[in-house]
């Protein structure tokens, strides 16, 4: 495996992940910007004593490279990726997929077309909580779901809402794909998209840091919230409603310890009214271990994708939807 690109917030710890896997073996990085490579080369991260490519063509011509993992700022990253695909390789590509519907579209017809994996970043499937929360709805332990809310705010710096203010929604278009990945999976493509996105702080006038995104089911709503300027430590909650009971993972679900479960009977080994179930707390790279031993297993053919290229057509269609890219 390679690596395109250093500036997603996710590549010092995905490039960790593939060093300490015993079943990859890391062919180098690429970055096409001289000034970035300088910066990491002498950092003391996992940057630090890697091959370096001087040339993209020398990573993407390489036929013992079989994937890549695409790894550049949400501004670079869907063209990187596009030529990754094109180069016939598989793809660990981290989130969201850019800005251009269009674009990602063609690009995943492509890897369709060749055999190719494309695999987003959204590692919080590899969450115990979420998987948990995944299994007990589609085994209809909770009932029908008519409600499902997600909280993850943050708190950054004007630099980096500078950087992120060139896309449209923000803070929303930033985050909101790992829960909208959940809401997704839990309930479909939504019938229709309402946002709201402010810019309340003033900070960066351009930046929307206080943002809701509304999506309405047939016979369910789910609302997910992020902000820009939550005071430290964050409150991450994940919560899902249905006819039978509800599931809450509690914050902060980063790592995360319980669910609280509430059933209308018992149910599955599960008794009546409230009750926590531990999970196992993962730190955030155990989360990218699980994502890229995932990925090599679908490589490997040993078990299908976690999630299919349709879903992730979804979410991006369904992030695009409220940030405005695309008609709600």
């Amino acid at each position: 495996m390679a690596q395109y690109g250093t500036k997603h917030g996710h590549a010092a710890g995905k490039l960790q992940a593939m060093l300490q896997n015993p079943d990859v073996d890391v062919a180098g990085v690429f970055e096409p910007d001289p000034d970035r490579r300088r910066e990491l080369e002498h950092s003391d991260g996992p940057f630090r004593g890697v091959r370096w490519f001087d040339d993209v063509h020398a990573m993407l011509d390489d036929p013992t490279i079989v994937a890549i993992a695409s790894e550049g700022r949400n501004d670079e990253s869907l063209d990187q990726t596009d030529r990754i695909v094109r180069a016939g390789k598989h793809v660990w590509y981290d989130k969201p997929a850019g800005d251009n519907w269009v674009h990602w579209q063609r690009v995943v017809a492509m890897a369709q077309d060749n055999g190719l994996l494309i695999q987003m970043g959204y590692m919080f499937r590899y969450h115990d909580g979420f998987e948990q929360i995944g299994r007990w709805v589609h085994a209809g332990l909770l009932g029908e779901v008519f409600a499902v809310r997600a909280h993850m705010s943050t708190c950054i710096p004007a630099e980096a809402r500078q950087v992120i203010s060139r896309h449209a929604g923000g803070i929303f278009y930033d985050l909101a794909g790992h829960m909208l990945d959940q809401v997704v999976w839990l309930l479909g493509r939504p019938v229709r998209v309402t946002a709201f996105l402010h810019n309340d702080t003033g900070a960066v006038p351009a930046f929307k840091d206080n943002t809701l995104g509304v999506f309405e089911y047939e016979h369910a709503l789910a609302f997910v919230d992020i902000a820009a300027m939550e005071t430290p430590p964050m409150a991450r909650r994940f919560e899902v409603y249905g006819s039978r009971g509800s599931a809450i993972l509690l914050d902060p679900f980063e790592p995360g310890t319980q669910i609280r479960l509430c059933l209308a009977e018992a149910q599955e080994g599960h008794k009546a009214g409230e009750q926590f179930s531990p999970i196992q707390s993962r730190t955030r790279q155990a989360l990218y271990d699980r994502e890229l031993e995932a990925f090599l297993a679908a490589l490997r053919s040993e078990r299908p994708p976690d999630r299919s290229l349709t879903h992730e057509l979804s979410v991006q269609e369904t992030l695009l939807r409220a940030t405005g890219g695309l008609p709600g």
